[in-house]
C-alpha cells in the first residue's frame, strides 16, 4: 500500500471511528436527555402516536391510561379519578407539557429510555406496535380515599408512608385538579384552563405533600428538637427546666408565651417530657438555646431537612419537590424559636411523615418510595424496588423514648382528638404561626399502633381550618388524621 493510500485509509478510519461514536453516545448515552427535550417536536408527536403505558396501583387498576383517538396524536392520556391520584400522576399535555410521574417516568412510560432498547428492537422486528411500560406506584387506594375526603376542601396536603419500608402509601394535595382537562386536544381549551389553574393563588397544579412554598412545621417540630437532645446523651424526658409563663428570647425584648398562655402544666419546673406532651413552647425555647443550633440542625438534617430525596425510586428521575429547610446558623434568640419550628424553619408533610415513620422504625428512616415496579409490554419486570434507608438519626432507645412522649400527646395532652380506641396513637400536633394578619398552619404528625406500626401520617392545613386564630391542630388536624390511620388500621 503507498503512503497515499494509507493516509486516506487513515482518515477514513478515523472518521468512521467519530462517527460511530458520536451515533453512539447520542443512542446509548444521550437519547433520554435528548427526548425529554421539550424543544424536541418530534419526540412530543412520537409520544402521542406510542401507547403511552399506563399508571397503575398494585393491584392492576389503571389510574393513568392512553386511548386511542381519531386524531394526529393518534392516543389520548386518560386519568380515572383523576383529582384523586392528580398530585402523583400528574398530567400529560400536547400543548403543557407534564408534571408529576408523568414527568419523571416519561421515558419508562413512552418506551424510550434507554433500558428499553432492545424491547424496542424485538417489537420491530415482530411488527408489532410501539408500546411503553406501566409504571406501578405505591399508593393504597382506600387510605389515598381516605385522606382525600378527610382534607376536603381545607388548603393543605396528608401524606401517609409505611414506617418499615417507606411507601407512601396516600399524597392528597387540596385544593387539586382535574388532569383530564389538560390532557386534551383541544389545545385552546387545555390553554384557557391552564391559565385559570396558574393564576390561582392557591397553586392546585402543585402537589403541595412536597413542593411548592412550604410551611412552618410549629410545634410538630419538637420532636426533631427532643430527638436531638435524648441523643447527645446529656438530657433524658425527665431533664428539668425553669417554667415560666412568660420568656424573652435573649438579647431581645421579645417575649414569647405558651400556647395556652401561663406555665406549662404548673410547678417551677417542667420536664422534657411533659413539654412534648402539653405542647409548651417556653421550655422547648430554653432547651433549644442550652442545645445549639447545630445539635438540632444535624438532628433536622438526619430526618431529611436540608436534602434533595428522590421520592420516585432509586435509579429513576426524581418527581418535583422542594426540600425542607433549617437554617444553617442561627442567634440564641432565633434558636429558640426554631427550637419550637417557628422562624425560618420550612417542612413540607412529606417531610414530618418522614420524622414519625423514622421513629415509629426504631430510629431508622426508610427513604420514601412512590414507585412500585415497572413492567414492561410482555408483562416482564423491567425494574424492582427495595426499601432502602436514607438515614439513622437516633437509636432504637431514643425513638422508643420519644414514642412514649407522643403517646401520652394522643393519650391526655395537646393530641387528645386522634385517639382511636383500642389502639395506642402516638401523635403530635402543631399550630404555625404565619404573621399576624394570616391564619394558622395546622399540623399534626404521629404512627399507629404505637407498638407496631403500620402507618404513619402528616396533615398540614394551611387556611387555619377555617378558624382564623382559634383553629389549632388538634380541633383540625388530628381529627384528619385519625381517619387515614383508621383506614389503614381498618383493612
Amino acid at each position: 500500500m503507498n503512503r497515499e493510500l494509507k493516509r486516506v485509509s487513515i482518515v477514513v478510519l478515523a472518521m468512521f471511528l467519530a462517527l460511530f461514536g458520536s451515533t453512539t453516545i447520542i443512542q446509548m448515552f444521550q437519547a433520554d436527555t435528548l427526548n425529554a427535550d421539550g424543544r424536541n417536536t418530534r419526540t412530543l408527536y412520537d409520544s402521542y402516536r406510542t401507547e403511552r403505558g399506563p399508571i397503575l396501583l398494585s393491584d392492576g387498576t389503571a389510574i393513568a391510561s392512553s386511548v386511542a383517538s381519531d386524531d394526529e396524536y393518534k392516543y389520548q392520556r386518560v386519568y380515572a379519578n383523576g383529582p384523586l391520584y392528580a398530585p402523583v400522576t400528574g398530567y400529560f399535555s400536547p400543548t403543557q407539557g407534564s408534571s408529576g410521574l408523568e414527568l419523571a417516568t416519561n421515558d419508562l412510560l413512552s418506551g424510550t429510555s434507554n433500558s428499553q432498547f432492545l424491547d424496542s428492537i424485538n417489537r420491530l422486528i415482530s411488527g408489532q406496535a410501539p408500546k411503553g411500560a406501566a409504571v406501578e406506584v405505591t399508593l393504597d387506594p382506600v387510605v389515598q380515599q381516605a385522606a382525600f375526603d378527610a382534607l376536603g376542601d381545607q388548603e393543605g396536603a396528608i401524606v401517609a408512608i409505611e414506617p418499615k419500608t417507606g411507601k407512601i402509601l396516600a399524597s392528597v394535595s387540596s385544593p387539586g385538579y382535574d388532569p383530564n382537562v389538560l390532557a386534551s386536544h383541544d389545545n385552546a381549551a387545555v390553554l384557557d384552563a391552564y391559565r385559570t389553574l396558574d393564576d390561582d393563588d392557591r397553586q392546585p397544579l402543585l402537589n403541595k405533600g412536597v413542593d411548592g412554598d412550604l410551611d412552618p412545621p410549629g410545634s410538630t417540630f419538637k420532636l426533631v428538637t427532643a430527638a436531638a437532645a435524648f441523643a447527645s446523651g446529656d438530657y433524658t424526658p425527665e431533664s428539668e427546666f425553669p417554667n415560666p409563663s412568660t420568656y424573652t428570647l435573649p438579647g431581645t425584648s421579645t417575649v414569647i408565651r405558651n400556647s395556652e398562655g401561663g406555665s406549662c402544666g404548673g410547678g417551677a419546673t417542667v420536664s422534657i417530657a411533659t413539654a412534648v406532651e402539653l405542647s409548651c413552647n417556653i421550655p422547648l425555647a430554653e432547651l433549644g438555646v442550652e442545645l445549639g443550633y447545630e445539635k438540632i440542625r444535624d438532628m433536622a438534617q438526619s430526618f431529611g431537612f436540608n436534602m434533595d430525596v428522590n421520592i420516585t425510586g432509586t435509579g429513576l428521575n426524581p418527581m418535583p419537590m422542594q426540600p425542607s429547610t433549617f437554617p444553617n446558623a442561627l442567634s440564641d434568640d432565633q434558636t429558640a424559636m426554631a427550637a419550637f419550628g417557628q422562624y425560618t424553619v420550612r417542612a413540607s408533610a412529606l417531610q414530618m411523615a418522614m420524622v414519625s415513620a423514622g421513629i415509629a422504625n426504631g430510629g431508622i428512616v426508610c427513604n420514601p418510595q412512590l414507585v412500585n415496579r415497572v413492567v414492561n409490554p410482555d408483562l416482564s419486570v423491567l425494574k424492582e424496588f427495595e426499601p432502602a434507608q436514607l438515614s439513622q438519626p437516633i437509636t432504637s432507645s431514643v425513638a422508643k423514648e420519644i414514642t412514649d412522649i407522643m403517646v401520652q400527646g394522643v393519650q391526655s395532652g395537646a393530641a387528645t382528638n386522634a385517639r382511636i380506641d383500642g389502639v395506642d396513637v402516638a401523635g403530635k400536633t402543631g399550630t404555625a404561626q404565619n404573621g399576624s394578619d394570616d391564619p394558622y398552619t395546622l399540623w399534626f404528625t404521629g404512627f399507629a399502633p404505637a407498638d407496631d406500626p403500620k402507618v404513619a401520617v402528616a396533615v398540614v392545613v394551611e387556611d387555619g381550618g377555617g378558624l382564623g386564630q382559634d383553629g389549632y391542630g388538634n380541633l383540625v388536624a388530628a381529627p384528619i388524621a385519625k381517619k387515614v390511620l383508621e383506614a389503614v388500621l381498618n383493612k
